[in-house]
């Protein structure tokens, strides 16, 4: 079975992306901040990462490009969400590394639909 590691700090939010991607039938493992995502990363690798970009300490850019610029986590696909939905934004994210950037409040169906398009490549 596939895994999604979510890095939200919101529990509203966690709780909304985590019920739509386990009913796509994927196993989701959380954490709320870049630090917590980075002690996870250490035990477990998974096929994809869902990153908020406004975080407590480290932002989700900050945490894209440190993901992307290690060996071992370069080729999980990331995939950005953000209240932050201006075209500069997504280039910034775009810039760091990130496969793909979606604003909140995020869409079940565009959601799912890049996870399987990123989780397929």
């Amino acid at each position: 079975m596939k895994t999604v590691l979510i890095v939200e700090d919101s529990i509203t939010e966690m709780q909304l992306l985590t019920g739509y991607l386990q009913k796509a039938g994927l196993t989701v493992v959380s954490a709320t901040s870049g630090e917590e995502a980075q002690t996870k990363l250490s035990t477990q690798t998974p096929d994809l990462i869902v990153l908020d970009v406004i975080l407590p300490g480290q932002s989700g850019f900050e945490l894209c490009r440190e993901l992307k610029a290690d060996p071992k986590t370069s080729q999980i696909p990331v995939v950005l969400c953000s209240t932050k939905g201006t075209d500069v934004d997504m280039m910034w994210g775009n810039l760091l590394g990130a496969n793909a950037y979606l604003p909140k409040p995020v869409d079940q169906t565009e959601l799912l639909n890049t996870v399987r398009q990123l989780m397929v490549n």
